[in-house]
């Protein structure tokens, strides 16, 4: 396969130094990526150069998956406005462990026979014993202040966007960036480093710096930034990230970010945040055109994300749950659910609590608790004629009898009653 020819078909190129693309036809080629561990999981703002690494391997070329450890500690001006917060050795480490992880899953860093198996580099390793002198006469000589003014993220902050300027930390990054091209370079024999269109201006320094240093020549190539079609930034909810880490974002979640992107962005993404080929897209794209309300697009994109980030198991429960939503779901569907998807499921649905001792008396008739205890319904007489024509549902089991007892043995994890009005109208009583 041709590196730069499938990135090209799928809207992942922006630039390319001159040579590149020769470069990777004759020869398997070293190239990294770096990630910043400022949390201790990767977002899907993160997933474009996680596919471009996953692209490069399969094509061949060997990927190194750079952990700044170092320049984690600083903090990248470009595309920023404020400085980050500094993290302390301890988190960062931490953070490395739970990326190394996640990246585990799209790189095969195990084939000890292969001569592309992907590499876990930190630049912690090599930067944690170089003295301020030693690193002022070793790489500062060789850049001048003139070149890195140049660049845009440096001219953008000193040009009035950022309230307090730019820190001496924050314009001592690049040299720091382009530092790890060098040692990469002449330790691994990186001649490529990639990353998004924001981080040419630090690839280029790096370039530059081994230009000067040794006079070898190296390689560049950015991804453009991924935005929604309608000019938004991708990645965001109300929420905030989405991220690959299920703590942080539930399976189920992560599965409806991607169900719910635009005709427009499915038609994008699949190209980017997946491995099917050019023909198994061009075909899902012309059957999604014939019948743009099935959303086809929509859910193979969904699927396929859902899969590669987390599991098969764990896209067939998303599925399953956003059924249970839209009418689809069993009684036993729903008790499957954890707590977190069920929440997430509901989320945004009238919420009442009842009475755990009121439940656990044997006493409590669903007409009184779902009138009384919760206003589910307006009046006794109300819920009465729903329940004889059928229209109401327990745990998404039907309630046969208005005067029905409902005890702690009907509540979902112990704490949850989901009660059903009509079609649409759902809402999660909570026992304490």
């Amino acid at each position: 396969m041709n590196f730069v020819e499938e990135l090209r078909w799928r809207g992942m190129l922006q630039d390319i130094m001159p040579g590149t693309e020769e470069l990777l036809a004759k020869e398997r080629v070293t190239a990294y990526v770096g990630f910043d561990p400022t949390a201790d999981s990767l977002h899907i703002g993160h997933l474009c150069s996680i596919m471009i690494l996953r692209h490069f391997q399969r094509c061949g070329h060997k990927p190194l998956a750079l952990i700044g450890g170092a320049t984690g500690m600083i903090g990248d001006p470009s595309g920023k406005s404020a400085e980050r917060n500094l993290l302390d050795e301890a988190t960062l480490r931490h953070n490395q462990e739970c990326i190394g992880r996640q990246l585990a899953k799209f790189l095969d860093f195990d084939s000890p026979d292969s001569p592309n198996k992907a590499e876990l580099v930190n630049n912690y390793d090599w930067m944690k014993d170089f003295t301020f002198l030693d690193f002022v006469r070793e790489v500062g000589k060789h850049i001048t202040v003139n070149y890195m003014m140049a660049k845009d993220s440096v001219k953008r902050r000193l040009n009035g966007e950022a309230r307090d300027g730019l820190s001496f930390t924050e314009f001592t990054y690049q040299l720091l960036q382009g530092y790890d091209f060098l040692h990469l370079y002449e330790t691994r024999g990186c001649r490529l480093q990639m990353g998004g269109s924001d981080q040419w201006g630090n690839i280029t320094t790096g370039a530059e710096l081994i230009r000067r240093t040794n006079g070898g020549e190296v390689f560049a190539l950015t991804s453009p930034l991924i935005t929604k079609a309608d000019g938004g930034k991708f990645g965001k909810t109300e929420s905030g990230n989405v991220w690959l880490d299920r703590r942080y974002t539930s399976p189920y979640k992560f599965y409806q970010f991607w169900l719910n992107v635009s005709d427009a962005d499915a038609e994008r993404y699949i190209k980017i945040f997946t491995s099917l080929s050019k023909e198994e897209i061009d075909a899902l794209i012309a059957e999604h055109s014939a019948a743009p309300h099935l959303r086809l697009l929509q859910k193979k994109l969904a699927e396929e994300v859902t899969v590669m980030v987390h599991s098969r198991e764990d896209y067939d429960a998303a599925v399953e749950a956003s059924g249970i939503l839209f009418g689809q779901g069993t009684g036993e569907a729903l008790r499957k659910l954890d707590e977190d998807t069920l929440l997430a499921v509901f989320e945004g649905v009238p919420q009442y609590e009842i009475s755990r001792d009121r439940l656990a008396s044997g006493q409590a008739k669903a007409v009184d608790l779902l009138t009384d205890d919760a206003p589910v319904f307006a009046s006794k007489g109300e819920m009465r004629k729903m329940v004889q024509g059928g229209g109401v549902q327990v745990n998404k089991e039907k309630l046969a009898a208005f005067d029905r007892i409902l005890t702690t043995d009907d509540l979902l994890g112990d704490k949850y009653l989901l009660v059903q009005r009509g079609k649409k109208n759902y809402y999660l009583l909570i026992a304490k």
